[in-house]
């Protein structure tokens, strides 16, 4: 019988660590129920909430799906300023329209360029004596027809009057064997002095015209380079008032996209302070939750069972009670021939 006793207090064991382990799983499973239920918490506090807001220039527009999640946003212009920006973007469109006629506007200017750099080419491609002897050959064919009247008027007055041989101013040899002046005719010597001043005087400007005609050149093509820098600053300036229209426009879109700036920063304030908030909660719960843990993890009645399956009196009482015998059970040792009651068996191996 003593296989009865140790059966009876194995059982007695194992159904009070059963009836433990129950209590310590639903222990368990609660809390972790409470934290659960404090993550949530903590969770919803922290989600982004915005905030729809109506300004002067328009008003912000969020969308939630039905579990409360953000899940479209928008803005929508006051009456006002859309009509504002209707009313600019189309002036916009006209002024595209004009930028590109441009190209075309401006052409002039890119073939009056090319012209400079080759006309300053023609007046830089002469040397200064050139354009000197130039001047002077071209002064001289408009003086002739002058000067040769005034010779024809003066040789025939000589000849009316008697002196058309007569010659006077004539010197001898100079000291030093130089030849003297030749004797000449009055008048002819002065025609003939004058013209000497004349060509000299020319001679001087013909200098003067050749520096001229280098700076004039040297300015042509200075100038190419400018009528190239206006067309594309033309250019550039006929996008200017489109670029303006867009500008405007954009700028009376940010004032009606400010609803929904605003609308988002205070939903992300109310977040930040929620998910604080949550923290304590979710703090909070968890440290209640581990609290009541080891309490709800207690089962008396188990551990009563399982203390009665270590108490030699209460399992002996039992297996005199299964076994129908009230005789005293052998307190000598236990052969093979003599078990717990002191009764003769044989040995036999279990």
């Amino acid at each position: 019988m003593a296989f009865m006793g140790a059966l009876i207090g194995g059982g007695l064991g194992l159904l009070g660590s059963s009836m433990q382990a129950d209590s310590n799983r639903a222990a368990a499973q609660a809390a972790a129920d409470a934290q659960r239920y404090a993550a949530d918490k903590a969770a919803e506090e922290a989600r982004f909430r915005p905030v729809g807001i109506t300004t002067r220039f328009g008003k912000s527009d969020f969308q939630f799906d039905p579990e409360g999640r953000l899940s479209g946003a928008g803005y929508e212009l006051s009456p006002e300023l859309k009509a504002y920006q209707d009313r600019i973007m189309g002036i916009t469109g006209r002024s595209l329209s004009e930028a590109e006629l441009a190209p075309s506007r401006y052409a002039p200017l890119l073939g009056g360029s090319e012209r400079l750099f080759n006309l300053g080419e023609s007046y830089l491609g002469q040397s200064p004596e050139e354009v000197a002897q130039r001047y002077m050959l071209n002064q001289q064919n408009l003086l002739a027809p002058t000067r040769e009247r005034q010779l024809a008027g003066l040789r025939n007055q000589n000849f009316q009057t008697g002196r058309e041989g007569l010659s006077v101013g004539g010197t001898g040899l100079r000291p030093g064997g130089g030849m003297g002046l030749m004797a000449s005719n009055p008048e002819m010597e002065a025609y003939y002095n004058a013209i000497a001043q004349q060509d000299a005087t020319l001679a001087a400007n013909a200098e003067q015209e050749a520096r001229n005609q280098i700076s004039f050149g040297g300015n042509l093509y200075n100038l190419a380079p400018t009528l190239l820098s206006n067309r594309t600053q033309g250019l550039v300036g006929g996008y200017a008032p489109f670029s303006t229209g867009l500008g405007i426009s954009s700028t009376m879109e940010t004032l009606g996209q400010s609803p929904l700036d605003i609308g988002a920063q205070l939903g992300g304030r109310t977040a930040s302070a929620g998910a604080n908030a949550g923290q304590f909660l979710y703090g909070g719960g968890i440290n209640a939750a581990r609290s009541l843990q080891p309490s709800m993890g207690l089962s008396p009645f188990g551990d009563s069972i399982s203390g009665l399956s270590s108490n030699r009196q209460f399992t002996s009482g039992l297996e005199k009670m299964f076994s129908g015998s009230g005789a005293t059970p052998y307190t000598g040792p236990i052969s093979e021939s003599t078990n717990y009651f002191g009764e003769y068996t044989p040995y036999t191996p279990y």
